[in-house]
């Protein structure tokens, strides 16, 4: 089997059965999540639930990520801190206005949109690989994240890491043969399409899901959320 028949293989079966597996998987945690139920808040209104909602989400996507002195969790681990907010917003950009990934955007849903300059993209991809890099090594030499981290930790970063390596290299044009990168970027993609039902990294799902909820109850309790 040459590169080219591997390259057909990776863009039809392999990726076709990679996000079926997906979508089943996470549909499945969610159906689970939903079963478990939730008790009836019986508590007054004090305030806005959605006025709780609004800044729970801005707390949380942009606020406690990159300025980190509203949050007690910096003086912790300060690297853990600006690093892992660097990365989640670098990933966002990358498959949210990259051309390659709008494309496929177009392709699963028929809607498309304007994507940012080529030179904006580059520089958040870098970004977040050296981001992912900073993470593993301060997991590495860390004394208490050293002994908390087991195999799941290592695959999580590495199936997130192989898909942004290979997409880098290949909207470069470095090193490799077109058909070669392109294949091995896909291969890592549907990788890691199987891998996140399994691993935490399918808290993506839940973390709108909890955001919404915390910050409906600090709203009506008007608290801070």
């Amino acid at each position: 089997m040459n590169w080219t028949e591997i390259l057909s293989f990776s863009r039809g079966p392999l990726l076709h059965i990679s996000m079926i597996i997906f979508v089943v998987g996470m549909s499945y945690r969610l159906v689970r999540v939903v079963l478990l139920g939730w008790e009836r808040d019986r508590a007054s209104n004090k305030g806005s639930k959605l006025k709780g909602v609004v800044i729970n989400y801005l707390k949380g996507l942009i606020i406690l990520p990159f300025i980190p002195w509203v949050g007690r969790t910096f003086r912790r681990n300060e690297l853990t801190f600006i690093a892992g907010g660097l990365f989640h917003l670098s990933l966002f950009v990358v498959l949210a206005f990259g051309t390659a990934h709008i494309l496929v955007w177009k392709s699963l849903f028929g809607l498309s949109w304007k994507p940012l300059p080529t030179p904006v993209v580059s520089f958040f991809s870098s970004v977040g690989i050296i981001s992912l890099i900073i993470l593993l090594v301060n997991r590495l030499t860390h004394p208490v994240l050293k002994l908390l981290t087991r195999l799941p930790v290592w695959i999580n970063w590495v199936v997130v890491f192989l898909p942004m390596i290979t997409g880098f290299i290949m909207a470069r044009h470095l090193w490799f043969k077109y058909e070669v990168i392109f294949s091995l970027h896909l291969i890592s993609v549907s990788l890691l399409l199987i891998w996140i039902p399994l691993g935490r990294i399918s808290h993506f799902l839940f973390y709108f899901f909890s955001r919404t909820i915390h910050g409906a109850q600090a709203g009506k309790r008007a608290i801070m959320p």
